[in-house]
C-alpha cells in the first residue's frame, strides 16, 4: 500500500502547484514563466523519487526526466537569449509572428 504522507511526495505536490500558478500568474515576463516552468519539473523530478521509493522501482525513468528537464532549460535559456538581443527586453507582449 502507497503511503501518501511522505515528505518528499508532499513537497512535490504543493511546489507542483505553486509551479502552476506562478506560471498562470507571470504572463509579463518570459524569464518569470521559464523558471516557473523549471520549479514544476523540480517539483516532478520531486514526485517520480518519491514515487519509485515508494514502489521500489529502478528510477531509470527519473534520469531521462532529469535530462530532459535540463535540455528544455538550455533551450529556453537560448530562446531567452535570443529575444533579448532581438528585441532588447524579455516582455511576452513583444513576442509576435510576424516581427521577428
Amino acid at each position: 500500500m502507497m503511503n501518501f504522507f511522505n515528505p518528499m511526495f508532499t513537497l512535490g505536490v504543493i511546489s507542483s502547484l505553486a509551479a502552476l500558478l506562478t506560471f498562470c500568474l507571470q504572463r509579463k515576463h518570459l524569464l518569470n514563466a521559464l523558471l516557473a516552468l523549471e520549479i514544476l519539473m523540480v517539483s516532478i523530478f520531486l514526485l517520480m523519487i518519491s514515487l519509485s521509493n515508494l514502489m521500489s522501482n529502478e528510477g531509470l525513468t527519473i534520469f531521462v526526466l532529469l535530462t530532459l528537464a535540463a535540455s528544455e532549460a538550455s533551450i529556453g535559456l537560448a530562446m531567452l537569449v535570443i529575444l533579448i538581443r532581438c528585441h532588447g527586453n524579455d516582455y511576452v507582449s513583444s513576442l509576435a509572428i510576424h516581427k521577428c
